[in-house]
């Protein structure tokens, strides 16, 4: 590889590939990185140099000396085919060999435990962690609502573009409904000063900008968690505010936890796994419960039923059966 500008080509070129390709921006960040770092770890070679024994050297030195975990490896080789078959136009890393990945039971909590942390939490804070375990949602879908993706008639909560680029509709808990509406007052309020300032666009999806000019100033595309400070739109460059940034929220929920001193991982998926199990319990079925989880694969939603029939209130240990005189 000749220089980092030549580093900086080639990124760019696989960064305009996932864009084409509707990759989400969580994906194509983990792509890039891993890209860039595939690289610079041969800074005196040429691309046309590099083929799959540098890729099967790279991730076996991830292996060994990086003690990665197989997912991320996985990552890593998914990343590095799809450059070399997307940017460069080689498919030789065709069916590289997979890192075996370890069976994990989800970590879950208890409706007592999810109550104490959200007992916790305040504010916008408390609203997000309360929308993950009382509709399911992932962070980056909660995060991201918009104010016309609430349905208080129908108690319903439409989820835009969620993983696999896939929209759904999740219940909204009508517990939430009060808090909900005063954050959009609040929203609403902020949004009439930023239009006052000559600010309060909020970026749309995909070429909506150039379909509608104007949507992305109503009220009705503002995100219900807005940042707290201007930024201008990468697509139009008009000034408005984009969703609330999720390592404050993440942050604020692993804080919540370690208050309550639950001896548990607390995190905001931990929130979202509490939600499938709390439903397989009420008597939900499976292909139900994976469609509100946005699961594609109905084997990840089947973890979670492990996870309520391997232990806890669905089986009773011989110990507390009632003593009996035979």
């Amino acid at each position: 590889m000749a220089d980092t500008r030549e580093v900086d080509r080639l990124v760019g070129r696989t960064r305009a590939q996932l864009r084409l390709r509707s990759y989400s921006p969580r994906t194509a960040d983990t792509y890039l990185r891993w890209i860039r770092r595939f690289l610079r770890a041969h800074p005196n070679r040429p691309t046309s140099g590099l083929g799959r024994p540098h890729v099967e050297r790279f991730l076996t030195r991830l292996a060994e000396h990086g003690r990665l975990a197989p997912k991320s490896r996985n990552q890593a080789s998914s990343a590095l085919s799809f450059f070399f078959r997307e940017v460069l136009g080689r498919d030789e890393l065709r069916h590289m060999p997979r890192a075996k990945e370890a069976k994990r039971v989800p970590s879950v909590l208890s409706h007592r435990q999810v109550m104490l942390v959200l007992g916790e939490l305040s504010g916008k804070y408390k609203l997000l962690a309360s929308l993950m375990y009382g509709a399911g949602l992932r962070l980056t879908e909660a995060h991201r609502l918009r104010i016309k993706d609430l349905d208080f008639d129908l108690l319903q909560i439409t989820v835009r573009d969620g993983k696999g680029a896939k929209d759904r509709w999740v219940m909204l808990p009508d517990r939430l409904v009060p808090a909900l509406h005063r954050q959009i007052d609040a929203v609403q309020a902020l949004h009439a000063e930023d239009r006052r300032r000559g600010a309060g666009w909020a970026p749309l999806p995909h070429a909506m900008a150039r379909k509608e000019p104007r949507a992305g100033y109503d009220i009705a595309w503002q995100f219900v968690f807005p940042a707290s400070k201007w930024s201008a739109d990468t697509a139009t460059d008009r000034l408005g505010r984009a969703h609330l940034h999720p390592t404050a929220v993440q942050r604020a929920v692993k804080k919540a936890g370690k208050a309550c001193r639950i001896p548990k991982p607390v995190t905001c998926h931990t929130l979202r796994r509490t939600f499938a199990t709390q439903m397989l319990r009420a008597g939900y079925d499976v292909r139900t419960v994976q469609r509100i989880m946005g699961h594609r694969d109905v084997r990840t939603t089947m973890l979670y039923i492990e996870a309520i029939t391997d232990t806890g209130i669905t089986m009773r240990s011989p110990l507390d059966q009632p003593d009996r005189q035979n």
